[in-house]
């Protein structure tokens, strides 16, 4: 009994369990059943859905606080972000890399916000968003007077003639001596706010931008405020014509990330964004060990090749023996050095631990060339035939050849055997640009003086091949006591002289021939006299500079053929017409006479214009029937050249870029054209030394034909300048060329090497090639002030850095 009493007892017990077990299961059915299909319409998958959503949340709450410390704020101290057009163009996805852009109207309530906000979230997740046109309920909510994007306009900066008026993908890197950077300034581009970066100092001046915007384009809907500010980022796979929607920021953080939606998850940025650091530290720069240390010019000191030369009777072993494959190790920089003093104080005096070499003060500090005073090295402004002034003994010449004309007919002059360069330093007081070269370690560093002080100069030696310019170029030739034999070998360097000299244009000849009556000095001035004469140079001056005690003799080339065809003798000869007096890259020298152009089409036939209106104006033997370089008539391209550097440079590159250009003097053109880049920085203290590369279109004459200046180079070789001798170095499609047949970590050290220490680098290019010199230079710890890309165009903004690497590399053909 008691058996089945107990049996009964349970029996009971456990219906009634099994119906309270049967309503849970439904009763927690429902509820799974109601989750389900209340999240139906997310993309979310239901496997740890609580989880996902918390870190997303998680996610999307840093990121939009970080959005918000960087937004700007207006004079009511609310935030007050404004719509943006995401344009990105045809850019790789690693081009577009960024933060989740967040656009916003003005505050009204929380509620119709979160509605919004969740409807235009759905909807995104719903539909592609590069097919689906935004949720009109998205557009009821946006601010009237919210600006419109150019899509909704109909119109775009596409018709502007240049990709600088296009808005892009910026992100800027804030650093001490900046107050901000940003893209070309004529563009209203959307800024990435950098992940390092904790404050937005660019608001106003992009807000600026785009009120200028505005108010160039009459039908663009007029900015909503000045207080009101763009977000900074960047959104990723949406279509051009589609606009972020509108909500308060606050609002988002309701909202889960999707896996498929238009903006990528931070896991996954973070992971590309860590992929990317792995890579751009993964070159390991090295410290070249060699025998010149600080001062190394990988293509003079080549001591293998040095060795290996059969003679040294022509100053073979101070020209160009570039290695093989060229250095890609990083020069170390001298202790104690210090930022370069600017202009035109440098002139006067440079840091001594800079270029810390006294053997010029010993031997020539009698003649003023330089003296060490303290931390400093002092120039006096002399030289060894003007040793109480170079200005002076400019006057001197300007009064005893009034047509020299300097600064007006005279605009170019090369100094040989500058010296310290004092001639060309004093001659920028004249408005003359002057183009110095001395061989390296003659006088111990002389070249390097010049670059530091601030004034233009190269190694270069004139000894068995042509020297690195075009024919007819320079208006004036001057040396100095440069100690070179022009008579001899059949008058072979002064012949050299000849072919670079403008036809009309004077050589100036301050040496002891002219004035001391030893037999030696007679005798090299007879063979002087005899040795113009024979290529038709006429003795225009002969002058004493009594205050510096030395002789002055001036020369004029011919400006017409009358004299070569009425010589008794053909000698020396004339140079073959197959002989093109342009070519210059490695040509040996022969003691042949170049012949004076006579059509009046024919460059060197007519003197240019004056100076300055020789700068802007097409030259004359640039005719319509030509095609230039970008495909229109010669004088137009020029001219659209010309614009075009004008627009980039005064709406960019002197207030977009945060480059403070008090501080710059050196400057280098890695890849000019006509000579545009640097025609639009005339107004500024600074010099640019154009370069043209021997496998570009030679459009080097027409740079001096403005009044400008330059040099042949093959960027596959080491430039022939000491290291440290630029403030800026400007690049424009040149890696993205060079690097198909060369090695482009070499040349991105050659560009370390003859860049300052807190100089600049301006690239050009393609985004594949900047992302590609962005991740070497950031393994060199340069610092990236900015970078923009709109449809495959980028544009880079970086500063050297004090940084040196610690492992060394021995380059074994540069020990001595």
């Amino acid at each position: 009994m008691a058996f089945g009493k107990y049996s009964r007892g349970d029996g009971r017990k456990s219906s009634s369990s099994y119906c309270s077990t049967v309503t849970l299961v439904v009763f927690v059915a429902l509820c799974l059943f109601g989750v389900w299909m209340m999240t139906s319409t997310s993309v979310v998958p239901v496997e740890n859905v609580e989880a996902t959503s918390h870190e997303s949340r998680n996610d999307m709450k840093e990121h939009v606080s970080e959005s918000y410390e960087h937004s700007p704020i207006n004079e009511n101290n609310e935030s007050n972000p404004k719509q943006f057009e995401d344009s990105p163009g045809d850019l790789p996805e690693d081009a577009t890399k960024g933060d989740i852009n967040v656009s916003s109207a003005q505050e009204e309530d929380n509620n119709s916000q979160v509605k919004a906000t969740e409807t235009t979230m759905e909807g995104n997740q719903e539909e592609k968003p590069e097919t689906k046109p935004v949720n009109e309920n998205v557009e009821e909510t946006e601010s009237d007077d919210a600006p419109k994007t150019e899509t909704q306009n109909g119109e775009g900066d596409s018709n502007m003639e240049n990709s600088d008026s296009e808005a892009g993908e910026t992100k800027t890197e804030n650093n001490d001596d900046k107050s901000g950077s940003e893209g070309d300034s004529e563009e209203g581009s959307e800024k990435k706010s950098d992940e390092n970066s904790r404050e937005s100092q660019n608001g106003e001046e992009v807000d600026g931008q785009i009120e200028e915007k505005v108010e160039q384009n009459e039908d663009k809907e007029s900015v909503q405020s000045s207080g009101s500010k763009k977000e900074d980022g960047q959104a990723k796979g949406l279509a051009s014509s589609e606009v972020f929607p509108s909500g308060a920021q606050s609002e988002l953080l309701n909202e889960t990330t999707t896996q498929s939606g238009a903006w990528s998850t931070q896991a996954t940025e973070s992971k590309n964004e860590k992929e990317a650091q792995n890579q751009q530290a993964g070159y390991n720069w090295k410290l070249c060990n060699v025998t010149a240390g600080p001062d190394y010019i990988p293509c003079l000191d080549n001591w293998k090749a040095i060795r290996s030369l059969h003679s040294t009777k022509h100053y073979e072993h101070r020209e160009r023996h570039c290695p093989e494959d060229p250095p890609t190790c990083l020069v170390p920089v001298p202790e104690g050095y210090q930022r370069s003093i600017v202009w035109p104080t440098s002139r006067e005096k440079i840091w001594y631990h800079n270029v810390p070499h006294t053997k010029l003060a010993e031997v020539k500090g009698h003649q003023n060339w330089v003296k060490v005073s303290g931390d400093y090295l002092t120039f006096p402004g002399g030289g060894t035939q003007f040793k109480n002034g170079a200005l002076h003994y400019v006057d001197v010449i300007q009064q005893a050849l009034p047509d020299i004309a300097w600064g007006k007919r005279t605009r170019l002059v090369l100094d040989v055997g500058c010296g310290v360069a004092s001639f060309g330093g004093f001659l920028f007081d004249r408005d003359v640009l002057t183009m110095s070269l001395a061989p390296k370690d003659e006088h111990e560093a002389q070249v390097q003086f010049a670059l530091e002080r601030g004034i233009p100069a190269i190694s270069a030696v004139m000894g068995t091949q042509r020297l690195l310019f075009p024919g007819r170029v320079f208006d004036v030739v001057h040396c100095a006591r440069c100690r070179v034999p022009w008579h001899i070998e059949g008058g072979k360097l002064l012949l050299e002289l000849n072919r670079v000299l403008r036809p009309g244009g004077f050589f100036i000849w301050s040496a002891t021939p002219v004035y001391r009556k030893l037999s030696e000095d007679v005798e090299i001035w007879e063979a002087m006299k005899q040795l113009t004469k024979s290529i038709c140079w006429e003795i225009v001056s002969i002058t004493k500079d009594r205050v510096n005690q030395v002789g002055i003799a001036i020369f004029q080339k011919p400006s017409s053929n009358e004299c070569y065809e009425k010589r008794s003798q053909n000698e020396p000869p004339v140079c073959q017409v197959s002989d093109g007096p342009n070519a210059a890259w490695y040509v040996p020298l022969q003691a042949c006479l170049h012949k004076v152009p006579v059509d009046a089409s024919e460059r060197g036939s007519q003197w240019p214009e004056q100076w300055p209106l020789r700068l802007e104006k097409p030259p004359y033997w640039l005719l319509s029937s030509q095609v230039g370089v970008y495909g229109k008539a010669a004088p137009e391209d020029f001219s659209a050249d010309h614009e075009h550097w004008k627009r980039v440079v005064n709406k960019s590159y002197l207030n977009g870029l945060g480059i403070s250009w008090s501080t710059v003097r050196n400057v280098m053109d890695m890849k000019a054209i006509y000579g545009g880049f640097a025609a639009a920085l005339k107004e500024l203290n600074v010099w640019v030394m154009n370069v043209v590369p021997i496998d570009s279109p030679d459009t080097l004459p027409i740079i001096y034909e403005r009044g400008l200046f330059g040099i042949y180079h093959d960027w596959c070789e080491s430039f022939s300048t000491y290291p440290r001798s630029y403030d800026l170095l400007h690049a424009d499609h040149l890696f993205s060329k060079i690097k198909k047949r060369c090695n482009i970590v070499a040349v991105v050290a050659e560009a370390d090497r003859i860049l300052r220490p807190e100089g600049k680098l301006i690239v050009r290019d393609n985004v594949e090639t900047i992302n590609q010199l962005e991740s070497l230079l950031k393994a060199m710890h340069w610092e990236i002030h900015l970078t923009y890309s709109k449809d495959n165009e980028g544009l880079l903004c970086v500063q050297k850095t004090m940084w040196r690497p610690t492992e060394r590399e021995t380059v074994t053909y540069a020990i001595a």
